[in-house]
Formats: structure tokens, C-alpha cells, sequence
């Protein structure tokens, strides 16, 4: 609006009513220390504070005489002064650009001034605009952007709500749009460019290969060795050359390599570390199933659990090795296009079976602490750290399953080896063979074969019959006699005395097997070969005579 036309309509209450918040021309007419004061055609000069008229630099931008555009807030006040605003005017002026530049898709200027939950603040000239988080240019996401001064798109614009939106991205994509189809077109399988590392994730690095196209470096194919951190290999701003592994054209995806630039290092793996072989290597991990060991760059092996200690098969890793230690392995196993490897620590040292058999022959005494027990035996830990295990049976010569636990933890036992298998690491020992058995001692003192005792059980199925010193003897009912009994109840009572023959020993249960029938058959035949030995004496005598009577007559 013009001053003439300012002038003309200045004292009707209708016109001024219709100029309020207008922007509106006026002529500096004075500066003083704390205001500038307009003249806009009106009854009054308006008063500006003198700070609405100072640039970035905080300098005065104006002089006498100038014309300035100016806001009308108010026309002769209470006190008679007419309000004038420049800095409204500064606002309506950016506000107008800002709808220009989002009506025809314009670029606009602005400072980044500070960060706010999901974004920053963007001054573009007198108005704030928001940058959201995902429309900063994904090159500038690690760089500080605060007091930079970039080229935005107004993306969203509402004057009423005081409500920009801008956006980054839209610019750098517009930039970048034929040199990034450039790019993209060069790019194939196989083919080595060069980039710069953007930035880390957990999983690897993206790498800018120019014009807003990224490629992905992935964790695994940064090294042929393990990678615990991106960072161990690569740092942001390194520029570096990579192999592209895949290149999805639909999708702009494209995966990097930098390992696959040297030669693969499992490649005759199997002749550099043969089966069998010992070789020093570096533990570079450890977990709950055992270590990993690095035999050269890029070649690791592991050392299972059971694999670290010759006595303990479950022992925690972490308390056998150190990460960065330096140790000894075995190659068990090798499998190069597996790329597996499978080692022994133990191996590396003194096999303590293997020295327990060489030292100790069958029959020797051995002197150890009870380890554990069991319903099957007793453990008795050995030199070396190693366990012999003395089975219930090889306890004593008493029958029963119950010896193992007359013996508690801790106690020193002497016992004699009776096996030893170091290849399925076993240890047999045994206890009551130091101490000759009763059934022994009982043979000993009755050599016959013909044994008498007192019957103690009448069983459906046998006698049990009581021979003295603590031995038994068992008579089956097929062996009560020599008839047939069908109740051994009706032929033999508690305390009746018998003679039987003794037909077997039987050392695990601690009993003697007799038989009635076997000494009565041995009875009739022994008084069958009694009589016929004594016909043919008296045959023999007869014979004898009438050889005598013959020579007489003669």
C-alpha cells in the first residue's frame, strides 16, 4: 500500500481497521539511540525499536530517508503513538518467498540452528522450519550440522500454524540423480571401485561410492580372520578399495567385499596344518563349548571342551586359557571345504593314562582316596589327577551290592590294578583280591569232595545247607537224591545232617554247589569197581589153583 494511498484514507475509522497487520511502505524520517521512526501517512510517526533494523552482524541496515516495509499494528494508541513493526514485515516478506518457493519447487537458504526430538531447527531468514531426522542428506548424518548454512525444499508449508517443513534429502537427490544413475550403471559383479567409509553399524560399514550410492561392507567379509568390531578394520572417513560381491539393480543394493581382494587363506589348508601335526597358534575367542585358536591370518580352529583337559571333560574354558594367549594345539580334524578345524590342547601334553599303564602293570598295589561312590563301585583318585574305578563285584568276596557304601569320601584305599585301557580311558582296580576269600581258605582245610553239613534253609527249590567258617552250601531239588522228591519239605527238615558231593563253586555269590545224587552215583559206582575187582582175584586165585593141580598130577 502506498504512502499517497495511506495518506488519503488515514482519518476514516474503516480504512484503518482494514490496514491493521497490513504491510504497508514508509520513509525513515529520524534514528535515534534506542528507535527508528517512520513516517507512514499517518497523523503520528510510528516508532520501531532500532534492533528490528540490525542485520546478523548486529549493524544498523538503514538511514534517513530510506523506505522500509513495515507492519501496522496500531494506529494512534492510547498515548497518540502509531505502532509499527518491522520485524512482522520481515516475517509476512519471508513468508510470501517461502510460498513462491514451495508453489514452484524453488530452493531456499537457511541456517540449521539447533536440534529438537526428531530433527532440527532451520532458521530461513525470520521463520523457523523443521528438518526431520530422515530427510538430513544421508551424507551429512555423521557430520555436525548446527551453524551450517544448506540449501533446503520447502516440503510442507501452513502460514496459519506457523508450520515448515524442509527437507535435505530432496536437494542431494536432486543433485545427485544423474551422476548416482552414472554410478549405478558402471557398477557389476566382480568388478573392484573405490569408496568411503560413511559409517559403522554392528554388522559392518557402509561405504560411499559417490553420488548418494552406498554399498554395504558386511562384518564377514571385511577379513578372512574373525571380526568382533567394524572399527578393528575400518574407520569412518577411510578410503578404501572394495569388490562388489552383489549388485541388485531393482533394489540399488549393493554388497562389498575387502577380504575377497587377498587370496583365501583355507586354500590348501589341510597341507599347511596336516592331520596330526602340533602347531603354536593364538586364542582369539573363548566360549561356554570351548576356544578358538588362530593358526595364521584367517585361519581358526576350535578346541572343543572336551578337548582341553585329559581329566576334567567339562571343565570352563575360560579357566584353561586366556583370549590372546599363546598355546600349543594338535589338528585333529581338518575339512578345508568346510573350513573347519579341530584341535586338541590336551594332546599337546602328557597323556596321564597312558603314563599310568606304562607304569603300573597288572597285580600292582596302588594307594588313593575314595572320590565318589556309587551303587555300582567306588572311584579312587590315582596320580595324575586320574580316577580308577573298583566295581562293587571286586569290593569283597561277600555277596551283595551294598559294599560301595561302607566306604565315605576320603578315605585312603589300597587296592590292585587289574586293567588299565588307556585308549578308553579306564582304570580297573580292585579291592578284595589282597586278601585270599574264605570260600579259598575253607578248600584249603577240606580237600575232599565229599563235604557233610547242617541244613539251615528247607527251600520249594533247595536246601541250603551250613558246612561251617561262614560257607554255604546249595543242594537243588534235582540234586536231593536220587529218586524223585517232589516236596523237599517231606525228605528234609532244619538241622538234619547231610553228606553231598561238591560239583561247583560259585566265588561272586560266596556258596559251594552240592549234590546227594552225585555222591550217592559216585557211592554205587565206586561199590560196582569194589566188587568187580574183587571177582577177578578171586578168578584170578581159582585159576591159579587148578594150575597147581595140573602140575601136580603131572
Amino acid at each position: 500500500m502506498s504512502f499517497a494511498e495511506l495518506f488519503e484514507g488515514a482519518n476514516t475509522s474503516s480504512f484503518k481497521k482494514s490496514v491493521l497487520g497490513q504491510l504497508i511502505h514508509g520513509i525513515v524520517v529520524r534514528i535515534e539511540s534506542d528507535f527508528v521512526w517512520v513516517d507512514a501517512g499517518f497523523k503520528s510517526e510510528g516508532q520501531i525499536p532500532v534492533s528490528e533494523f540490525k542485520n546478523a552482524n548486529n549493524e544498523l541496515d538503514v538511514k534517513v530517508g530510506d523506505q522500509v516495509d513495515v507492519v501496522l499494528e496500531s494506529i494512534e494508541d492510547g498515548d497518540g503513538k502509531t505502532i509499527l513493526s518491522r520485524e512482522k514485515a520481515k516475517r509476512l516478506e519471508s513468508w510470501t518467498k517461502l510460498e513462491k518457493a514451495y508453489e514452484e519447487k524453488e530452493i531456499v537458504k537457511g541456517i540449521v540452528d539447533g536440534k529438537v526430538k526428531g530433527g532440527f531447527t532451520v532458521a530461513i531468514d525470520n521463520i523457523r522450519a523443521f528438518l526431520p531426522g530422515s530427510l538430513v542428506d544421508a551424507r551429512l548424518q555423521n557430520e555436525q550440522l548446527e551453524g551450517k548454512e544448506l540449501e533446503f525444499r520447502v516440503i510442507k508449508l501452513d502460514q496459519v500454524r506457523n508450520n515448515v517443513v524442509v527437507s535435505r534429502r530432496a536437494v542431494s537427490e536432486d543433485d545427485d540423480s544423474a551422476d548416482r544413475e552414472t554410478v549405478l550403471a558402471s557398477l557389476e559383479e566382480g568388478k573392484i571401485v573405490k569408496g568411503k567409509v560413511k559409517n559403522l553399524t554392528d554388522y559392518g560399514a557402509f561405504v560411499d561410492l559417490g553420488a548418494g550410492v552406498d554399498g554395504l561392507l558386511h562384518i564377514t567379509d571385511m577379513a578372512w580372520k574373525r571380526v568382533k568390531n567394524p572399527g578393528e578394520v575400518v574407520t569412518v572417513g577411510d578410503e578404501i578399495e572394495v569388490k562388489v560381491l552383489k549388485y541388485e539393480k531393482e533394489r540399488s543394493r549393493v554388497s562389498l567385499g575387502l577380504k575377497q581382494l587377498t587370496a583365501d587363506p583355507w586354500t590348501d589348508v589341510d597341507k599347511r596344518f596336516p592331520k596330526g601335526e602340533e602347531f603354536p597358534g593364538v586364542v582369539t575367542n573363548i566360549a561356554d563349548y570351548g576356544c578358538f585358536v588362530e593358526l595364521e591370518p584367517g585361519v581358526e580352529g576350535l578346541v572343543h571342551v572336551s578337548e582341553m583337559d585329559w581329566t576334567n571333560k567339562n571343565v570352563q574354558p575360560s579357566s584353561v586359557v586366556n583370549i590372546g594367549e599363546k598355546v600349543k594345539v594338535k589338528v585333529l580334524e581338518i575339512s578345508e571345504s568346510g573350513r573347519r578345524i579341530s584341535l586338541g590342547l590336551k594332546q599337546c601334553k602328557p597323556n596321564p593314562w597312558q603314563l599310568f599303564s606304562e607304569n603300573h602293570a597288572k597285580g600292582d598295589k596302588v594307594v588313593g582316596k575314595v572320590k565318589s561312590i556309587t551303587d555300582f563301585g567306588i572311584f579312587i583318585g590315582l596320580e595324575g589327577g586320574i580316577d580308577g574305578l573298583v566295581h562293587t563285584t571286586d569290593l569283597s568276596h561277600e555277596a551283595g551290592s551294598d559294599a560301595a557304601h561302607k566306604y565315605t569320601r576320603g578315605e585312603e584305599v589300597t587296592a590292585v590294578v587289574l586293567n588299565v585301557d588307556p585308549e578308553r580311558e579306564r582304570i580297573s582296580l580292585g579291592v578284595k583280591q589282597l586278601e585270599e576269600d574264605a570260600i579259598s581258605k575253607f578248600l584249603d582245610a577240606h580237600k575232599e569232595s565229599i563235604l557233610s553239613g547242617t541244613i539251615s534253609e528247607v527251600e520249594s527249590n533247595k536246601l541250603v545247607v551250613d558246612l561251617g567258617d561262614g560257607i554255604k552250601g546249595i543242594i537243588r531239588a534235582s540234586d536231593a537224591s536220587s529218586d524223585r522228591i517232589d516236596d523237599l519239605a517231606a525228605a528234609f527238615k532244619v538241622g538234619d545232617t547231610v553228606e553231598a558231593k561238591r560239583v561247583g563253586i560259585d566265588r561272586k555269590n560266596g556258596v559251594i554247589s552240592l549234590s546227594i545224587r552225585a555222591k550217592d552215583e559216585a557211592e554205587d559206582r565206586a561199590a560196582i569197581e569194589a566188587i568187580k575187582k574183587s571177582n577177578s582175584e578171586v578168578e584170578k586165585g581159582s585159576n591159579a589153583m587148578a594150575e597147581a593141580f595140573k602140575n601136580a598130577k603131572q
